[in-house]
């Protein structure tokens, strides 16, 4: 790996400066910002060079089990009389459809498996059993949010537009309720983000253009119905008599996957210590810089291997907003590495808990509902 200049720390520490409320954050010489790119472009190349028939054979192996959990979940449901079958049936369920939307979905529709030229684990190919379009996702997360991380203005996937997470985001008398807004998304989060490209926000401000959105809109409505056909009407109507148990049933896996979905999610994003960033100091930024801001942007979840797996390995959101095109489930052998780098840089690596992380987040969310949000609150 590429060995960078040893960064000067005095010279960080005193290059601190106050932002959004936040801790203030340490800069980089120029020089400083080049070794960090040398660094991790290394560790990237890396990885690369040594991908493999393990990682396919390991990702085949998660379609496997993703698949039998959604017969084994469907079945039950289905044929269940007793409360402890059913809601067996409604847990196997559910972790099919998390697995199916964290762990599969989102890494092959990054293209992290696209090297391996098999159709079933292809970018292009891929659609997944949520409300929001493939086609749609891509556009707004693998595009918009990789590309302009935290940058307020331009990523529209930090706050998802109804949440104020820093004090660049003005505050107004309907941010007071954004405690509710939380809770509603975490429930409702895959309606959440397939209507996400509809950009809501320019239809408050005026600018919202129809035309535009045609195609969007198909596809919301087609595979959104989709969707509603499968879980609300096609199974149910299988159970013929006991209809509502199994609509009740896929309801409950889907609740159960849209507030673990968020949670994950939310706690890579919106803890205390993920910083947000201006338009203006984002511009002409390079690579390094870049790496810099994902750095900075970024939270993981410390926890066992089962989170990891069950995250979509997004307890490593540091890792994968360095290396989104990198096989996820090599983020836990890189994340030691870019620890490293992170201390060698004087640069944070924030991870903790699950549950200290998404503390973190409902205390970010609740202090700016406050105008004074960035202000320490008595």
């Amino acid at each position: 790996m590429t060995t960078a200049t040893q960064p000067n720390v005095e010279q960080l520490t005193e290059e601190k400066v106050q932002f959004g409320g936040l801790d203030g954050r340490r800069r980089l010489t120029k020089e400083q910002y080049e070794g960090l790119q040398q660094e991790f472009d290394a560790l990237r190349d890396e990885i690369r060079a040594d991908l493999g028939q393990a990682d396919v054979d390991y990702m085949k192996n998660i379609i496997r089990i993703q698949r039998y959990l959604e017969v084994a979940g469907r079945t039950l449901i289905h044929f269940s009389f007793t409360p402890v079958p059913f809601m067996l049936g409604v847990a196997a369920l559910s972790v099919s459809k998390i697995m199916d939307n964290m762990e599969i979905g989102h890494n092959v529709m990054h293209g992290q498996f696209d090297w391996a030229n098999d159709p079933k684990m292809h970018s292009k190919n891929f659609e997944w059993d949520t409300a929001c379009d493939a086609g749609s996702w891509k556009r707004t997360h693998n595009f918009e949010h990789h590309t302009f991380t935290n940058i307020i203005g331009k990523d529209r996937d930090y706050g998802y537009a109804v949440l104020r997470l820093s004090d660049e985001t003005p505050w107004t008398p309907m941010r007071s309720f954004q405690t509710v807004y939380f809770a509603l998304l975490s429930i409702f989060f895959q309606w959440g983000v397939a209507l996400h490209e509809l950009e809501s926000e320019r239809l408050r401000d005026g600018t919202f253009d129809l035309d535009e959105k045609k195609p969007y809109l198909k596809g919301l409505f087609r595979k959104g119905a989709k969707q509603v056909f499968k879980d609300y009407i096609f199974f149910p109507a299988l159970a013929g008599p006991f209809f509502w148990k199994v609509m009740l049933g896929n309801a409950m896996a889907n609740l159960g996957r849209n507030l673990w979905a968020s949670a994950i999610i939310f706690c890579g994003h919106f803890t205390e210590q993920a910083q947000a960033f201006t338009e203006e100091e984002c511009e002409n930024e390079t690579k390094g810089e870049w790496y810099y801001r994902q750095l900075l942007g970024s939270s993981n979840l410390s926890g066992s291997k089962l989170l990891h797996v069950m995250s979509g390995h997004l307890s490593y959101q540091i890792e994968h907003h360095l290396f989104p095109d990198i096989p996820a489930n090599r983020y836990e052998e890189m994340g030691p590495k870019v620890e490293e780098i992170c201390a060698k840089y004087g640069l944070p690596y924030n991870t903790g808990p699950f549950w200290h992380q998404y503390g973190t987040v409902l205390k970010r969310v609740w202090k700016y509902s406050f105008p004074t949000g960035g202000q320490e609150r008595s």
